[in-house]
Formats: C-alpha cells, sequence, structure tokens
C-alpha cells in the first residue's frame, strides 16, 4: 500500500460502534502488529488493516499467522495466469489488449449492480457518474439499483448513449448484518427477474466505491472473481477462510487458492445466477443451524470459487483500499472515494 491511513482518536474499533440501521459499516484499522516486506532484506512495520473481519473476528483463532507477523512481498510479482490456467488481468498488460480484442466488436450487453439501503444512498450519484467515464466505454451497459428508497435518484442521474439504468425496489433491511446475509437472495432474485432477459453479463459491485480508471473488456468471462487487496501476496495460511468446521462456509486448511473480495464480482448471467443461488442456500443452511460466520457473505462466496474456480481472475487494480495490508496495483481502477477514505470508516455492502 502506498498511504497509510490511520484510525482517528474519536473514532472507535468497529466491533465497538453501535450501528444506526442502514449505516455504513466501517472498514477500518486492526491491531495488526507487523509486516515483513521480503525485497532483498527483511524489514519489520507496524501495520492495519482495513479488513473488517481479521481483528474483530480474530485471527488468532486455528490458522493464525504467528504474532501477525506474516510474509508478504513488497512488489508481489503479477502472474499473467492462475495456477489453473485461467487468466489473471492486469488491466494495461498485453494479455489485456488481447482479451479487450476479443470482446470489444461482440455487441455484448452488461450489466452493472449496486445494492443502495439506507445511508449507502449518499454514494450512488458519484458511482454512477464514475461508471459512466470508466466502466466499459462504447458498450451497451445498464445499471441495476437495488434500493430502499427510489427517491434518492430523483432527479435521474444524466447517462450517455447505450447507457440506462432500472431501479428495483427491494424492502427495507434494517441492520447490516441481515443485509449482508439477504444480498446473495437479492441478487438471485434480480438476475431471474429482470436481469436474466435483459443482458448477457452482470457485474457486482460495492455502491461505496468509484471507478478511477479504464475498466474495459478484459474483465469479460464465465465466472469473475477479484483478488482481495490485503491478501494478494500473503501466505496460504492468512486468508481468513471460515473456520467452524460446522458452518456450510467452512474451508479445509489443504483447500484454496486466493482469497476474493466480495467488493466487485460477476461473470455470464447464467453463472452467476447459479453462484448467487448456492450462496443463499449455503447462508440459509447455517441460519438454520443457528451459525454465525465472521466473513459473512464473502465467506460463502470464497466457498463457491473454491468449488467453481473463476474463469477469470481480476488483480486487486479492480478493487483497491486505502491499507497499509493493501497490494501495490501499477493503476488504482475501482476504490472508495478519497475523501470517504481519509475518515477511516469507508464501508461494505
Amino acid at each position: 500500500m502506498l498511504q497509510t491511513r490511520l484510525r482517528p482518536n474519536n473514532v472507535a474499533p468497529c466491533h465497538e460502534l453501535k450501528r444506526k440501521e442502514g449505516e455504513p459499516k466501517c472498514r477500518h484499522s486492526s491491531g495488526v502488529s507487523s509486516l515483513d516486506y521480503l525485497h532483498g532484506r527483511k524489514a519489520a512495520l507496524s501495520v492495519r488493516s482495513a479488513h473488517p473481519i481479521f481483528h474483530p473476528m480474530g485471527m488468532d483463532r486455528v490458522r493464525k499467522v504467528t504474532d501477525m507477523a506474516v510474509v508478504k512481498e513488497a512488489e508481489p510479482l503479477t502472474p499473467a495466469e492462475t495456477p489453473w490456467g485461467a487468466p489473471l488481468v492486469w488491466g494495461d498488460n498485453h494479455n489485456s489488449a488481447r482479451r479487450r480484442a476479443k470482446f470489444v466488436q461482440r455487441g455484448l450487453r452488461v450489466g452493472l449492480l449496486a445494492l443502495v439501503v439506507g445511508t449507502y444512498a449518499q454514494f450512488i450519484r458519484r458511482f454512477l457518474s464514475s461508471a459512466e467515464t470508466h466502466f466499459l466505454p462504447g458498450q451497451v451497459v445498464t445499471y441495476y439499483i437495488l434500493t430502499d428508497n427510489p427517491r434518492t435518484l430523483d432527479p435521474p442521474v444524466e447517462l450517455g448513449p447505450e447507457r440506462e439504468m432500472k431501479v428495483v425496489p427491494i424492502a427495507e433491511l434494517p441492520g447490516w448484518e441481515r443485509l449482508a446475509h439477504r444480498r446473495m437472495t437479492l441478487l438471485a432474485d434480480a438476475i431471474r427477474d429482470p436481469i436474466d432477459s435483459e443482458v448477457d453479463y452482470i457485474f457486482c459491485a460495492d455502491v461505496d466505491q468509484e471507478f478511477v480508471a479504464p475498466v474495459r473488456e478484459e474483465i469479460l468471462g464465465d465466472l469473475v472473481a477479484t483478488l482481495h487487496p490485503e491478501l494478494f501476496g500473503m501466505p496460504r495460511n492468512a486468508f481468513p477462510y471460515e473456520v467452524d468446521e460446522g458452518s456450510s462456509a467452512y474451508v479445509e486448511e489443504d483447500e484454496g487458492d486466493y482469497y476474493y473480495t466480495s467488493e466487485f464480482y460477476g461473470g455470464l448471467v447464467s453463472e452467476m445466477y447459479k453462484l448467487a443461488r448456492a450462496c443463499s442456500l449455503l447462508i440459509l443452511q447455517d441460519q438454520a443451524n443457528r451459525i454465525t460466520i465472521r466473513g459473512l457473505e464473502e465467506s460463502y462466496l470464497n466457498r463457491y470459487l473454491i468449488d467453481h474456480r473463476p474463469t477469470c481472475v481480476l488483480s486487486p487494480e479492480y478493487s483497491w483500499w486505502d491499507s497499509d495490508l493493501a497490494a501495490h496495483v501499477p493503476v488504482q481502477r475501482l476504490a472508495p472515494p478519497k475523501d470517504y477514505q481519509a475518515t477511516g470508516q469507508y464501508g461494505c455492502l
């Protein structure tokens, strides 16, 4: 990470805050103590994590990394493919240029879905404005906004040619934990109607981000996942997979190649429906057994992507956080707004 973001003295840790309904869940600094950067020599640095599940949920459980002294490269390599042969996308390299050329003339229809509830409405206009500039320029794009308050979008946001927005009303979901557990069901329902008949690809993005550099056709694939910015380059035993053996999201110690973020992922509509439907059923199974897991829907997403490996993996360029643990990337393409980052409270839905 190129910048250091410290939590202000008057901001309580995330697990000590009492949130109002619909209030963003903060991504703040955790109690991670040190990080060894390897670039010819080791240097111990004090690091803080933006990931909401490292500190409050306890990385000291079962698969801890001793004293959180984690070995991470100062400048991680930029591999061109995954161990199973899927492309690993860095937006400005030659492979990405070839991928863009493969898709650009196909006349594709792409959807971009965001969930906008409660106080997250403050982000929607900036999110859409940035997408108009940087998300698949030249392609036919439909924005699907799932919201509990359609009046948030009055007056309508002005869109360019071959761009449209569809508002999908949803019932108010009090509390961020309940909302997180409902996201996959809401996604599956929206894909079934109206998304399935209207677009070829659908991507999901957290609305408290903005596109800050071009995101083009290189992202397209059957099933697309994005590497978590804080965990790229980390050893496998640092990944916060679910450790409760009773959970349907449980991951064995010998499973898993990468840890993926839930902030940006997508693919063919048919594949995304399978993902959303499967994850929602896993969540319901745990709820029936009264199991609450630490990573919420991100843990179920990672469980699914272990069993169904992505056909395209996006580098942390496509989901970047202002955190000392985040990977250095050549270009930041999707990130929280800078003024939001400065508060130390940017959140995840």
